[in-house]
């Protein structure tokens, strides 16, 4: 099999996971004060899903998307627990600065995320990502090592960009109707997160 056709077949899946998964736990989640971040932890030998969850920062300001989903994998059966050497992560949007140490403390190798940073900042109006990652870490714009000796990162509207021309709409598409989905539910989140008492909400 083409290496373009493994990232077509991961791209649907991962789209799938978004779509089928992790928004309908996001829009729960939205509903009860959270914000909109989930994530996902799929096989890498057949893409079968194994856990996918959202923000819970109600019930704690750490409990990101990303790590309200390790959270969730621990606490599976370890009998049942795939090694994460052995898993794609997955990400609504790119981890912040928590949950890229915990990604790694965790042993992924790989994560893959759909909005950005940027998008965070200004489809989402949560700028805090970036914020940490000047005034904490003096990263500018967030220019983390996006690859290195502990994992690969990925943007799913990279891969995109990276198809064939006449691959792209499709994905586009599919891409658009999801981020409008996500801009409902950022609108409901910040219309109703002064009743909530996350530090950075």
């Amino acid at each position: 099999m083409s290496h373009g056709t493994l990232q077509t077949e991961l791209l649907d899946t991962l789209f799938s996971v978004l779509e089928n998964d992790v928004l309908p736990k996001t829009r729960s989640g939205v509903a009860a004060g959270n914000k909109v971040f989930g994530a996902a932890i799929l096989r890498k030998s057949d893409h079968a899903l194994v856990i996918a969850e959202t923000n819970n920062e109600m019930e704690n300001p750490l409990w990101h998307g990303e790590v309200h989903c390790l959270k969730r994998f621990y606490e599976m059966p370890a009998d049942r627990r795939p090694v994460t050497s052995d898993l794609i992560f997955l990400s609504t949007h790119e981890p912040c600065s928590m949950c890229l140490s915990a990604i790694t403390w965790a042993g992924f190798d790989n994560f893959y995320y759909f909005f950005s940073y940027e998008d965070s900042r200004d489809a989402f109006a949560i700028p805090h990502d970036l914020k940490i990652m000047q005034e904490v870490f003096t990263l500018k714009d967030g220019e983390y090592n996006k690859s290195n000796a502990f994992w690969d990162s990925h943007s799913m509207m990279g891969m995109i960009a990276e198809l064939p021309k006449d691959q792209q709409d499709a994905y586009i598409a599919r891409a658009q109707a999801i981020s409008d989905q996500y801009d409902q539910l950022s609108t409901q989140y910040q219309d109703t997160k002064s009743d909530n008492d996350i530090p950075l909400n």
